[in-house]
């Protein structure tokens, strides 16, 4: 009995002490802090589509030759600038030029024997009408004048052809810009089709993305997107121009061209991007739940393998919320769940934070 008796006090004794204790702790005030806060609305719920891709010039060419023969002069070389006209290539021509001299004598030639059927022609139709000639001599002399003027024609139209020809002998530029490669040399032999250099726009940037099967439906003509360079971290805007309506040739991806806003001067051709494409499509639905919410990064709170936000109440007290985070895009985090539009988040604040801190905004 007495042993109980003991027991039974030190119980008492142990179980006073520790509401006294709490008593002390939830008596504390919490000061109030100051923060930002950030309200989650429908225009926060607005989602996006991830894709990758890489930069190109909205204006670029191989430039290649339909004639064969050698390179005499590469007037150009890999970052120069070049003018619309500027000569780039002249490939040897002394094949046309020894054509052309062929032409020129089968031209004198024909028209030697056309002036000759010309005025035989003249002299028949006059006899003719004087009655001093035949029908079928006027007939005869009319082809013969005819079949002439033809051939005449023939060789004109082949020195049209050759002068055309040497047209590709001097490569000249399509387009102001940028020569971005040479794949040909001084002396090398260049043949019909074959790339001898490229050429890109100074400016003005395309970025090629691909989309997956199941966003494709979402993305149309004219909605905006950010693109992110890699190995910058240089933002851009931009607006989708194209949507291709084809996987076949690009492994299921579906391939969209976003045009840069602006010069983008920093931009290279090649340059890997991460693009979000804003999609009206897929808007935060409070009733059906589904949707995107984007919240910034540095409002995330991490304890162990938990991630979370304080949300503000309507007293403005802080009170932690834990969340299921998505993929992170740019400076944005998806929430898959535990916020909904209405509610704020603290994104910064002065001091220290807890869970009930009063906070002023």
């Amino acid at each position: 009995m007495k042993y109980t008796f003991i027991i039974a006090s030190i119980f008492i004794t142990i179980l006073l002490g520790s509401c006294s204790k709490e008593k002390k702790v939830t008596s504390e005030k919490l000061s109030p802090v100051k923060a930002s806060v950030l309200a989650i609305n429908s225009s926060d719920a607005t989602g996006s589509i991830s894709a990758s891709g890489k930069v190109e010039a909205n204006n670029s060419a191989n430039i290649s030759t339909r004639m064969m023969g050698f390179v005499n002069k590469l007037s150009v070389k890999v970052g120069q600038k070049v003018a619309k006209g500027q000569q780039l290539i002249l490939i040897n021509s002394a094949d046309l030029d020894a054509k052309l001299s062929q032409v020129n004598a089968s031209i004198a030639q024909a028209n030697a024997g056309y002036q000759n059927a010309k005025t035989d022609y003249e002299r028949f139709k006059t006899l003719f009408s004087k009655q001093s000639a035949s029908q079928k001599e006027l007939d005869d002399m009319t082809t013969r004048y005819e079949m002439a003027k033809a051939g005449l024609e023939a060789t004109q139209q082949m020195k049209k052809e050759v002068q055309a020809q040497f047209s590709y002998s001097t490569i000249v530029a399509p387009f102001s810009g940028i020569v971005t490669n040479t794949f040909i040399k001084e002396g090398d032999m260049a043949n019909p089709g074959m790339p001898l250099l490229s050429i890109e726009s100074g400016s003005g940037f395309d970025v090629i993305a691909t989309v997956s099967e199941e966003n494709i439906g979402k993305v149309s003509e004219g909605m905006k997107a950010n693109v992110l360079v890699k190995s910058g971290q240089q933002k851009y805007n931009g607006v989708v121009t194209e949507v291709s309506r084809s996987a076949k040739n690009t492994g299921g991806q579906y391939l969209v061209k976003i045009a840069i806003n602006g010069e983008g001067k920093d931009l290279r051709s090649g340059m890997f991007v991460n693009a979000e494409i804003l999609s009206n499509e897929i808007k935060k639905d409070e009733e059906k739940g589904d949707g995107q919410i984007l919240i910034p990064t540095s409002a995330l709170i991490y304890k162990g393998q938990l991630t979370g936000v304080y949300t503000v109440s309507d007293e403005n007290v802080a009170l932690l919320r834990w969340l299921r985070v998505g993929k992170q895009k740019g400076e944005m985090v998806e929430v898959l769940s535990g916020l909904s539009s209405g509610e704020k988040i603290i994104i910064s604040h002065d001091e220290k934070i807890v869970n009930g801190t009063l906070v002023i905004q």
